[in-house]
């Protein structure tokens, strides 16, 4: 069930926006659309998506650097197109907060999928701390409740992504899970293709919690397997 969610759909390829339109609302989506990242930034406003679904290359401006912009003000769930699929593009954008990438041409049953598993996790998934109302580990402090992470008395800033990462493994200490069981878990899309995904935002979480993000402390790489989280914490 899709409960009415509506998605804003900013692609400047007309035949392309109206086919995916026309695929997610037969499929009981309520649907918006944009040519240009002017234009979405006045229907992000006026329409309160529930996802938005953007292509990289705009006429107007790069579709990493509007995503940017929303995420100044906005948590909605950003899932990327473009037919630029290399590593490097890929992290571009995942590191400016988008929650997905999904490369040109694409089955839309998979977009579909994609839209489905974004829509499932919203912005304030995994935030009850499983009963925990906050937790410390090293100069880290995460408050369940109102979702802020301080690292030495500061707040830190978290992509939704990025958050709902950190509050899942801290659920689950000492508990090993491959990129992909990651990837199921908090994204809600099981595909072994989307590991980088997972990679980029372990990554941007260890830049912003780990005292050396090469050598991390919390976060662990268990060589062969996947992460996990390592930690003795204060739990409140």
């Amino acid at each position: 069930m899709n409960e009415g969610h509506k998605v804003l759909v900013v692609e400047d390829d007309g035949e392309l926006r109206e086919l995916v339109e026309l695929y997610l609302r037969s499929h009981g989506y309520r649907t918006a659309s944009a040519e240009n990242g002017r234009r979405a930034l006045e229907l992000l406003c006026r329409e309160q998506p529930d996802l938005l679904i953007l292509d990289v290359l705009l006429p107007d401006m790069n579709g990493v650097e509007l995503c940017r912009r929303i995420r100044r003000s906005s948590d909605v769930p950003v899932l990327f197109l473009s037919w630029k699929g290399t590593p490097g593009d890929i992290v571009a954008a995942l590191e400016e907060g988008g929650d997905d990438y999904l490369t040109k041409p694409f089955d839309p049953m998979v977009l579909l999928a994609r839209v489905k598993a974004r829509l499932r996790r919203p912005g304030s998934g995994f935030h009850d701390g499983a009963g925990m109302e906050s937790v410390r580990f090293g100069h880290v402090e995460v408050n369940f409740r109102s979702l802020e992470v301080r690292v030495a008395g500061k707040r830190v800033d978290l992509f939704t992504k990025e958050r709902q990462l950190l509050f899942f493994l801290l659920q689950h200490p000492d508990q090993v899970f491959s990129a992909t069981q990651l990837h199921e878990q908090v994204w809600g899309w099981d595909a072994s293709s989307d590991e980088r995904t997972v990679m980029v935002h372990i990554s941007n979480l260890r830049k912003k919690i780990e005292p050396d993000p090469m050598r991390p402390r919390y976060i662990q790489t268990v060589r062969g397997f996947g992460y996990k989280f390592s930690g003795e914490g204060e739990h409140g």
